[in-house]
């Protein structure tokens, strides 16, 4: 069995790459050829914080894996992440074990680049101006996979706080210019893609900041808030990973099972999966002008993947 620590995963997990193996790990997913049972939670009420068990197993990457996550909220923003993680990796032929690695990179990573993967799907064609909100690691994961979507020119990233918002954008800059915004407004003013990496407890991003033709993706999980406005999820073409996943989460996310519960959309406003716009089966963007929203909840497919990469370059340079 490898043994991989996070440090050996941030090493082996080429992002670009991984952008790329979600394209076929997400049609496996729409088209029914994933395993992907509910996941479980164990419910932390005193924190607002939850144990997830995700099993899955994708014959694309040809590996079975079982990911435990934990999701504390309240770490945001003393210095440990939200999202931690460990994965255990079995062969799908034998099922025997055959990894056990850090999952916490790999749960960021593979987050961001899904969300990357989404603007290549629907994204205006021109797009050149990013905003991403936050300032955690999926911030930074997302600000580093972002570059494999479009041709950017510049990357501005908004907070809570103007003055680590500054540090961060310094830190991040490099072959496309980072830049601190003083608000999540002036963020959103000439961006074509929006990404909500936040964990906020009211809207961060809201429809009257959106020009025509944006495309939004957000990954934000907060139990007791949202990160995108009712207007938002209502004007916009809705895409997800999986609509069970999407509409039937435990715990419920609140971005899109709060619209539903009030009235404002019904599950048929999800318009595709990703994997059934790869597959064709299901239109993409159809408009210029329209909004399109990719709203994560994350799957196990997207782990599959890349463990598989890290696997494969684990076992090239004996690492681990």
């Amino acid at each position: 069995m490898i043994v991989l620590s996070q440090q050996d995963v941030e090493e082996l997990l080429d992002v670009e790459a991984l952008v790329d193996a979600l394209a076929p790990a997400m049609a496996d997913l729409s088209a029914g050829r994933a395993a992907v049972p509910a996941r479980t939670a164990a419910l932390v009420p005193e924190a607002d914080a939850l144990l997830l068990d995700m099993p899955g197993y994708a014959p694309s990457a040809e590996l079975l894996i079982s990911k435990l996550v934990s999701v504390f909220p309240g770490n945001a923003g003393n210095g440990l992440p939200v999202r931690q993680a460990v994965i255990v990796a079995f062969d799908a032929g034998t099922g025997e074990p055959v990894a056990f690695l850090d999952g916490t990179h790999i749960t960021a990573t593979r987050t961001a680049a899904c969300a990357v993967l989404s603007a290549r799907l629907l994204a205006r064609p021109d797009a050149s101006v990013a905003a991403v909100f936050g300032t955690g690691p999926q911030a930074r994961a997302h600000i580093r996979a972002l570059p494999f979507a479009r041709s950017l020119r510049e990357i501005r990233v908004a907070g809570r706080d103007f003055e680590r918002t500054r540090a961060f954008a310094a830190e991040m800059s490099g072959d496309v210019p980072v830049r601190a915004m003083a608000s999540y407004e002036e963020a959103c003013d000439g961006a074509d893609i929006v990404c909500g990496a936040t964990y906020a407890d009211e809207p961060v991003i809201r429809r009257a900041w959106l020009a025509p033709g944006t495309h939004v993706t957000s990954i934000g999980y907060n139990p007791r808030g949202r990160e995108l406005d009712d207007a938002t999820v209502a004007d916009a073409s809705l895409f997800v990973e999986s609509r069970t996943a999407a509409l039937e989460a435990v715990p419920p996310n609140l971005d899109l099972a709060e619209p539903i519960e009030r009235g404002l959309i019904t599950a048929d406003h999800v318009r595709a999966e990703l994997g059934e716009v790869i597959e064709g089966t299901h239109p993409g963007r159809t408009t210029p002008d329209e909004i399109t929203l990719y709203k994560s909840v994350g799957v196990i497919t997207q782990d599959i993947a890349a463990v598989s990469l890290v696997l494969a370059a684990a076992r090239t340079l004996a690492a681990g």
